[in-house]
């Protein structure tokens, strides 16, 4: 095995067993204490292999720097340290199936789920690879320890051999998969001409474009009674609830029935009682007119469950989280460009495609930070099926060094 594909291996496994899961429903900046344990070990980690400015911000993000050995602009590299709250993050046990054979992969704390080619198709590229997965009852966390053993590993190297490159800034920041991952102050803390996330799938993938997306809140208040005497007063919130559901387009505009640049509205959590009901809402479009548009469906829907029932309190509040970064980086294609040229020198095609997510990238370069996004090599992230290929996260590495010399020689 080659070295780096052991240092790899040896950062993501450790990596992803330190629960660092964000949480919606905190308040608190970062949402969760653990994703500080995260923080703290890359402080370590970023003095031991030499990097200089370390610091963990009081917003919970970790910044270092690696100084230039070479004219060029600043450029930064980005990955977050929270795991997607959908799935259970507790407990992560990471496993290497070295020199994958292609066929169905198990797990072994939960015997009846199967990761296979039929489903994931992408293993049937990757035979003979090194396969990280986690047991069967926790996602991996690869979204995106994948990202930051990326970068840890690529700083590293440039740190000890010293090819000739501008300023590096990295930065790892907390609560990304709740949208909070980018404090107002992050950019100017940064200090970067441009920057890159790696929170990525696909080698090659090189990404400029990403959903504009708005939450949405509604409450439902009922009428409560004793259900004994509950007839003709009784107004139940639960079964409010369930109608504002059904009014919504459910063959055309869920997440399961989208696709490619198609937008969604999807209702992501829902809780309360008969007495009260509160549903949040994330709302999808590439463009702003349909983004636009999936609010005021939405507004109308509420409006419409209101006339069935005129004792209840229905409210909905629609607020922005981030905007398509295509709007931005079109304008001056000077990262996407060098990410490419990059791209190109190790071997890969790079390949564009329109993120059906977003990622930091989008609240930065709407802040004034261009900010694209590249591939890390993880797949079927955000459930215990998740997997990540490390000689894509090679390649990975291989493309941030090459980016960074790149940009010292001007080519």
């Amino acid at each position: 095995m080659s070295s780096l594909i052991t240092e790899l291996e040896h950062r993501l496994t450790r990596y992803c067993a330190i629960d660092s899961q964000s949480d919606p429903a905190s308040p608190s900046q970062p949402s969760t204490a653990i994703q500080l344990n995260m923080a703290r070990l890359l402080e370590t980690e970023l003095a031991d292999i030499g990097a200089t400015d370390i610091r963990v911000t009081d917003y919970g993000a970790v910044l270092a720097t690696i100084p230039a050995t070479a004219p060029g602009p600043a450029i930064a590299f980005l990955a977050h340290m929270d795991t997607a709250p959908q799935f259970n993050a507790t407990g992560v046990k990471p496993r290497v199936i070295r020199g994958y054979n292609g066929g169905e992969i198990t797990f072994p704390d939960n015997p009846a789920l199967i990761l296979s080619p039929e489903t994931s198709p992408g293993l049937a590229t990757r035979q003979g690879h090194d396969i990280v997965t986690a047991s069967g009852t926790t996602l991996l966390g690869a979204d995106d320890k994948a990202g930051i053993a990326i970068i840890m590993e690529a700083a590293r190297r440039l740190i000890a051999d010293k090819p000739a490159h501008p300023e590096i800034r990295l930065a790892f920041t907390p609560d990304e998969e709740i949208g909070r991952g980018v404090d107002p102050r992050l950019p100017k803390d940064i200090g970067a001409d441009f920057a890159f996330t790696f929170d990525g799938a696909n080698p090659g993938e090189i990404e400029y474009e990403s959903f504009s997306a708005d939450g949405a809140e509604v409450t439902i208040k009922g009428v409560s009674i004793h259900p004994g005497w509950a007839k003709g007063k009784m107004v139940n919130a639960i079964h409010l609830a369930a109608k504002l559901i059904s009014f919504l387009p459910q063959a055309t505009m869920q997440p399961e029935v989208t696709e490619g640049r198609e937008g969604f509205v999807h209702a992501v959590g829902m809780t309360g009682g008969s007495s009260e009901m509160v549903i949040h809402f994330i709302l999808r479009d590439f463009e702003l007119d349909g983004l636009k548009a999936k609010g005021e469906m939405l507004t109308r829907a509420c409006e419409a469950l209101a006339l069935t029932e005129p004792r209840a309190e229905i409210t909905c509040r629609i607020s922005p989280q981030y905007r398509n970064m295509r709007y931005w980086l079109e304008t001056d294609m000077t990262p996407v460009d060098l990410a490419r040229a990059a791209a190109r020198d190790i071997g890969l095609d790079p390949v564009s495609v329109p993120i059906r997510g977003g990622t930091d990238g989008s609240r930065l370069t709407e802040l004034g930070l261009p900010c694209p996004n590249l591939f890390t090599g993880m797949q079927e992230i955000h459930g215990p099926r998740e997997w990540v290929s490390l000689q894509d996260m090679a390649q990975a590495v291989a493309l941030m060094q090459g980016i960074a010399t790149r940009a010292a020689t001007g080519t």
